[in-house]
């Protein structure tokens, strides 16, 4: 669960990024990037607690890498903030988006060999 909850975390942190970094008006690509990078990534992180889509979180690798692969393309951009800005919410996506949403819960299989006995 807390996984889930870092992940909206970084959403958000998306979401407010052009507010803090306060970008151009030539960086309009990047400001719809974050939005809707943002918004898809507080969907997947918190759809995956209806028990059917408990492995969507899994989408969010995908957004992880694409923001990666924004920030080696765009390297030369004048805008290095908030390709910094992309890697390192890149990389965190990486090393959180793997944790389960269970996590602080024991494997199914114990829990049906304790319910069981």
């Amino acid at each position: 669960m807390w996984a889930r909850v870092v992940e909206f975390m970084l959403a958000l942190w998306l979401a407010i990024s052009p507010f803090i970094f306060g970008y151009p008006d030539s960086a309009f690509f990047f400001l719809i990037n974050d939005f809707s990078c943002s918004t898809l990534l507080a969907f997947f992180s918190l759809i995956c607690y209806y028990k059917p889509f408990r492995k969507m979180h899994l989408l969010n690798l995908l957004i992880a890498c694409y923001l990666i692969a924004l920030a080696y393309i765009f390297k030369q951009s004048p805008h290095q903030a908030l390709l910094q800005n992309y890697m390192v919410i890149g990389l965190l996506l990486l090393m959180i988006g793997l944790v389960p949403t269970e996590s602080e819960k024991p494997p199914h299989s114990w829990r049906d060999f304790y319910k069981n006995n």
